[in-house]
């Protein structure tokens, strides 16, 4: 089973044909990606790229776009001074399934 690290959205995440994972919103309309690994794992033998694995991709189907996670409350609170601010942040995610790795 072959693996790959990718890097999207300033994170790294290991991924296997076939899976979903949710990664930082990608600015794509819609179209399916292609991202170049910065390590490729088939069976024993392990590639690591300097820094991306020259001659290899990853292909990758946008499956849903704009997801938004739970949300995040930031509170600021000051005891006895009748301060306090509350905030809240949703942060967006794209959905994708991984085709293949070559």
């Amino acid at each position: 089973m072959k693996k790959a690290v990718i890097a999207a959205g300033g994170k790294q995440y290991l991924v296997a044909e076939g899976e979903t994972i949710q990664v930082e919103l990608l600015k794509n309309n819609g179209e399916d990606v292609d991202f170049s690994p910065l390590m490729v794992i088939d069976g024993d033998s392990v590639k690591v790229g300097t820094p991306e694995v020259s001659g290899s991709k990853v292909s990758v189907e946008v499956i849903e776009e704009d997801v938004k996670s739970e949300k995040v409350t930031a509170i600021r609170y000051k005891a006895k001074k009748r301060v306090r601010k509350t905030r809240g942040h949703r942060q967006r995610f794209s959905s994708i399934k991984i085709k293949k790795i070559s």
